[in-house]
């Protein structure tokens, strides 16, 4: 089970750079971790901006495959397709999106929702589900399992090897 939870991590890290048209998605989330990861870890307005920037860019991108563009096509909806998932995940993006840039850009958080200036787990979430939500993987428990199973380790790996470059 390990050895097969890898193999679907890896899956989902590698799919993006095989296609080209993914590849301009999935480059600014990464490049926006790496930045979010040198920063602060404690939540701010400055880190609203950057998590509303990396969700409004996945969405965006979600959204422009939704419509029909791009070389993968989502499947048509059926009993025996989860485009509704794909749908809602996109919508939710796109609204936590606006509202942490907006928040960010109001310096002012609306009622509980202070999560929006925690960027480091939004990073790696958009990056791990990016090739699904795209259209070239298919939203499945074994990919559910590894981005859940690989979240922690890989969050521990960076936060410890980047912290005597953080301030």
């Amino acid at each position: 089970m390990p050895h097969s939870l890898w193999a679907t991590f890896i899956e989902l890290i590698r799919v993006p750079f095989h296609h080209e048209d993914l590849v301009w998605g999935i480059v600014p989330l990464y490049f926006s971790w790496v930045v979010n990861e040198l920063t602060s870890s404690r939540a701010s307005f400055s880190t609203a901006i950057q998590t509303g920037f990396a969700l409004l860019w996945a969405g965006a991108h979600w959204a422009w495959v939704a419509t029909g563009h791009g070389r993968a096509k989502l499947p048509h909806l059926g009993t025996e397709t989860l485009l509704a998932v794909n749908t809602g995940v996109t919508l939710l993006v796109l609204v936590l999106g606006a509202l942490a840039l907006w928040s960010g850009l109001r310096r002012r958080y609306p009622k509980g929702m202070r999560f929006l200036g925690h960027t480091r787990s939004v990073a790696y979430f958009m990056i791990a589900i990016f090739p699904i939500q795209s259209g070239y993987l298919v939203w499945s428990w074994p990919r559910v399992c590894a981005i859940a199973v690989f979240a922690v380790p890989l969050w521990l790996v960076l936060h410890f090897a980047l912290m005597p470059v953080r301030k």
